[in-house]
């Protein structure tokens, strides 16, 4: 390879990486999704060549994709930046680098088995939504910032009841990559004009969804949404602890009363096994109201991040654990080893970290129904919100999204939430620490909100559920059947035509 071999490569790596830096503009805060689409399209032009090469390119979009849409990824080591802040840079370029590995993988495939521009790009529309079901599932998974979520917010969102995120990330890549590889194949008349099919599949049931969605829904009950806003770095700081707890008891006494009050993620500053004193006070201003609390508590040697649901007298109802845990955030992969080099889950007040609950369940909230918990991250899992046997009538997130710093993180983790209130055709009671709380309707339209970085209380009304959806009943099975037959077609067409599609 000559120099200017080697300088072409790097460019075309860069413009890669850039292209992937814009495509992230698509999602929350932005929300600019034309952005995306422009950048989708770019990649016929850039993924020509050797598979080797074009898993290299497909790795720098993604890289360059994750350390834009991922920013806030450093924010959880700067609240104590003496101890963690230098691992902040390392956290976003290996992050970043190590998601890009799926995306890398299903290029470099796409372009092993096909060898034709609009031929890759139906295996790239297979491979890479594939690929995203994988990121979302080994190792815990972590699916934030899939591309389907750029279109929270507009019409195009409401087939997520029909498909599910991963069959709308299939139906993005074929509505933007087909029209443009056939333009960049300069494909025959016929052929380019099927290519806009995809799009045309995207766009039509998007508006006829979009218009039919209904008005103001009936409701169940209303519930109280309270956020303390308390700080990372002022959290469990002892002067401080005693005015976020009594602000959240001020909140509560507001009448009137409605008929569930919802604080959020490890709100309680006690544990559980002590709480029983904090408890009397709470039920005191809350007047009779039952509560769900996100309170920490311990078991032997065991910590867990959990959600109490206390009845009108302060008494303990119902408790759920946290089960799907954050990967060094609230539990250490090989925690003992990793506690000699002084790394322990940063959520954790006390020992290295927490343990897993046993996995989703439902609590009943009276007249308001069953609803099912969900702690901070689990609500980015689309299986963790369809996870029992018993359909809930609500969902319950309680986050604390301070964590995620103030500009990107929190709006995604929003984004995503509304998500999964679509999928379900459930409403969702999401309470967050310093924000975004908010009601969710189970078309994923927020009717009452508390911003970031405020504090306050809104008695929301909670929607009624909707019969369940189509991707409710189904899961994601027939998208990842329907990707596997789409990749297996366009190779066994590629074998019988002797390696030439």
């Amino acid at each position: 390879m000559t120099g200017t071999d080697r300088r072409r490569g790097a460019a075309r790596l860069a413009l890669a990486a850039g292209a992937g830096a814009l495509a992230a503009f698509g999602l929350a805060p932005y929300g600019i999704w034309p952005l995306t689409l422009l950048a989708l399209a770019l990649l016929p032009w850039l993924l020509t060549g050797p598979a080797r090469w074009v898993a290299a390119l497909g790795w720098a979009f993604g890289t360059g994709y994750f350390a834009h849409a991922l920013i806030w990824i450093v924010e959880p080591f700067l609240v104590d930046v003496e101890r963690h802040g230098w691992m902040a840079p390392f956290a976003l370029v290996f992050l970043a680098a190590g998601l890009a590995l799926f995306w890398g993988a299903a290029f470099w495939a796409a372009a092993r088995f096909a060898q034709t521009s609009l031929a890759r790009a139906g295996m790239l529309v297979a491979t890479w939504s594939l690929a995203e079901a994988a990121r979302g599932t080994v190792l815990t998974g972590f699916p934030w910032a899939a591309p389907a979520q750029v279109w929270v917010g507009t019409w195009a969102a409401q087939l997520l009841a029909w498909i599910g995120p991963h069959g709308l990330t299939a139906l993005t890549l074929a509505a933007v990559l087909l029209p443009a590889a056939a333009l960049h194949g300069r494909q025959r008349p016929g052929r380019a004009a099927a290519s806009l099919l995809p799009a045309a599949a995207l766009a039509l049931p998007a508006l006829w969804l979009g218009q039919a969605l209904p008005g103001e829904m009936p409701s169940t009950g209303t519930v109280r949404l309270v956020q303390p806003n308390a700080p990372q770095d002022q959290k469990w700081d002892p002067a401080m602890m005693p005015v976020f707890f009594q602000r959240l008891i001020d909140y509560t006494a507001a009448r009137p009363h409605p008929d569930l009050i919802v604080w959020p993620e490890t709100a309680v500053p006690t544990l559980l096994e002590y709480a029983a004193p904090t408890f009397e006070v709470m039920a005191d201003a809350a007047g009779g109201t039952p509560m769900a609390v996100g309170i920490q508590r311990s078991e032997g040697p065991r910590s867990y991040n959990s959600l109490v649901h206390l009845d009108g007298a302060g008494r303990i109802a119902a408790m759920y654990d946290k089960h799907h845990l954050v990967p060094f955030g609230e539990y250490i992969p090989g925690g003992d080893i990793a506690a000699r080099f002084g790394l322990r889950g940063f959520a954790a007040q006390e020992g290295d970290g927490y343990s897993a609950g046993p996995g989703p369940q439902v609590i009943a909230f009276g007249k308001l129904g069953l609803g099912l918990p969900l702690i901070c991250y689990e609500a980015v899992f689309p299986q963790d919100s369809r996870g029992t046997a018993e359909r809930p009538d609500f969902l319950l997130q309680i986050t604390n999204d301070a964590w995620f710093g103030e500009f990107a993180g929190p709006y995604q983790h929003l984004a995503q939430a509304r998500m999964r209130a679509i999928e379900q055709g459930l409403p969702m009671v999401r309470v967050a620490n310093t924000g975004v709380s908010a009601m969710i309707d189970p078309q994923g339209r927020i009717i009452a909100e508390i911003g970031l970085g405020q504090a306050g209380f809104v008695d929301a009304p909670l929607p009624a559920p909707l019969p369940p959806t189509l991707y409710a009943r189904t899961g994601d099975l027939p998208a990842i059947l329907a990707l596997l037959a789409l990749a297996g077609g366009i190779g066994v067409t590629r074998s019988r035509a002797g390696g030439r599609v």
